[in-house]
């Protein structure tokens, strides 16, 4: 675990990134030098470890629509590209659920006989197999991730020919569809340069052969850097994808955070002269070139670091979400902890931990937690995946250990296992 000055500020090392070695067919370090970001790489189910079907099934589908009560925007449909409006698909929940945007199945089921693609959005919040998996792929790719899916009726097209703004996973999960992938007409675009910014370009892109033409089938997996057009037709029967979406983090988002540190610079406090015409640019002309080698000077004096991954850190951090607790569970629980008890860092939570003489802190997303100084080796050891019992903590004894586990756990640092 990376360790400076007594701040911890990873919650591990990425081992043998198990998500990530899921979903590709070479090794993960192979990946991330030749493909990430670069290529399209399509891995076919004989050559991963392992399906996908503990992740997420048809069954799984209808349980969500039917009896998760779903709004939107966690349900959108789509029909020969072409978004449905969500009148289509939703209603009023009924007395006591007055909403009027629940998922109504008549009319889901209405959509979908008609050949329309139902999209499951944000998965990654609401089914526990693909909360467990985005969170380990989390860590393994230091990247936020979302999660989607796709369940297409029989030779359907839910979508045209385009492009995401950001990297993606495809893992079939039942079914069969056609897939059609292009090279990109605008490399790695940002979020506010979505496909239909170039249309024409696209279009033209899609008529042209193809980069990769496939069957995805059971346990097949496709992965397509941003910017990379696609489409896909059902082939035969309904098929069901789930799109893993990972909006990585660029130099575009480092150097935002470097240029804002460096408007700070002393040298751009000077107020501009009274009566500058701030709408002539021939009054702005010099004060623009002065502002412009302030800036290049603050740049170039040396960039520190450590405020750098602070910054990208409490992002991620507001980007995704640690493993859920149980609150009625975990305070029955805390009622009645034992020693034997086994607890663990709870998995996904970031924090900054720093050890002084005096405290140690445990710098969460949105509070700090404060203990003796004397917790520092049992917390560094918790963090790095110790998983003791409550009464025995590293370095401490069992009193004390257990009032530590109870603080943390009632705090949601810990989590008890079941």
């Amino acid at each position: 675990m990376p360790v400076s000055d007594g701040i911890v500020t990873t919650e591990g090392e990425p081992g043998d990134r198990p998500a990530l070695g899921r979903c590709i067919a070479v090794p993960a370090d192979r990946f991330a030098a030749e493909f990430w970001g670069r290529r399209a790489l399509l891995s076919p189910a004989a050559d991963l470890q392992r399906g996908f079907d503990d992740l997420l099934t048809a069954d799984a589908v209808d349980e969500l629509l039917a009896d998760r009560a779903l709004r939107t925007p966690f349900i959108r449909m789509a029909k020969e590209g072409s978004v449905l409006p969500p009148s289509r698909y939703t209603a009023p929940g009924g007395f006591g659920a007055e909403v009027s945007d629940q998922v109504s199945t008549d009319r889901v089921l209405a959509e979908f006989a008609a050949g329309a693609t139902i999209v499951l959005q944000g998965l990654h919040r609401t089914w526990r197999p693909l909360q467990d998996f985005s969170r380990q792929l989390i860590l393994d790719l230091g990247h936020p991730v979302q999660i989607n899916a796709y369940i297409t009726p029989a030779q359907s097209r839910g979508f045209d020919p385009h492009y995401d703004v950001h990297d993606v996973f495809v893992l079939q999960i039942s079914g069969e569809k056609r897939w059609v992938v292009h090279e990109p007409v605008r490399e790695h675009p940002f979020a506010d340069e979505p496909w239909s910014q170039h249309a024409a370009a696209v279009q033209a892109r899609a008529a042209e052969p193809p980069a990769i033409e496939t069957v995805l089938r059971p346990g097949d997996s496709l992965y397509l850097p941003s910017g990379w057009i696609h489409s896909a037709v059902a082939q035969g029967g309904t098929t069901v994808h789930v799109t893993v979406g990972m909006p990585a983090f660029t130099l575009a988002d480092i150097g935002r955070d470097l240029v804002a540190s460096a408007l700070r610079a002393d040298a751009l406090r000077e107020p501009l002269p009274i009566g500058a015409d701030v709408g002539d640019p021939q009054a702005l002309a010099a004060a623009v070139q002065a502002a412009s080698a302030a800036l290049v000077a603050a740049l170039s004096g040396g960039a520190d670091p450590t405020g750098v991954a602070d910054v990208l850190g409490r992002r991620l951090t507001r980007m995704t979400r640690p493993e859920p607790v149980r609150p009625l569970a975990t305070v029955d629980a805390l009622a009645a902890l034992t020693p034997a008890a086994s607890v663990h860092w709870r998995h996904g939570l970031r924090a900054e931990v720093r050890a002084t003489d005096a405290e140690v802190s445990i710098r969460l997303a949105d509070r700090t937690v404060t203990l003796p100084p004397q917790t520092a080796e049992a917390i560094t050891a918790l963090q790095a995946g110790a998983t003791p019992s409550a009464g025995a903590l590293p370095a401490l004894d069992e009193h004390d250990s257990l009032v530590v586990a109870r603080r943390l756990v009632r705090e949601g640092v810990l989590v008890l296992a079941p």
